[in-house]
């Protein structure tokens, strides 16, 4: 009972950290990309809306401003590290070597022109 009191009293108050939330976003990246781009790139300018809706393009596309600090899989690098402490030597130098293998190009390929 008391809970459900505090969400109905916090509520209006969270609402309003939203919408104050989001219109600080947008006057920010309007007021970056008003501020940057013409002069760097000879853009145009934007409004407050366009500015809203480049924001949200970026969540959607970069995601952020999530409550696990932008990591997809949380206590992921925990469970790594126990795993990594349970590896022999000859174990780890192997997934080091998978790892590798996976960024290196062969040596055999030959750059594209």
């Amino acid at each position: 009972m008391i809970r459900k009191k505090w969400l109905l009293r916090m509520a209006p108050f969270v609402l309003l950290a939203m919408a104050l939330f989001i219109a600080v976003g947008g006057w920010v990246v309007m007021s970056l990309w008003n501020w940057l781009t013409p002069a760097l790139f000879g853009f145009r300018t934007i409004t407050f809306w366009q500015a809203l809706g480049l924001l949200a393009l970026c969540r959607i596309l970069f995601g952020g401003f999530g409550m696990h600090g932008g990591r997809s899989h949380p206590g992921f690098r925990k469970r790594m590290a126990e795993r990594w402490e349970k590896m022999t030597p000859e174990e780890r130098e192997r997934y080091r070597q998978s790892w590798r293998g996976r960024w290196r190009r062969p040596p055999d390929a030959t750059p594209s022109a």
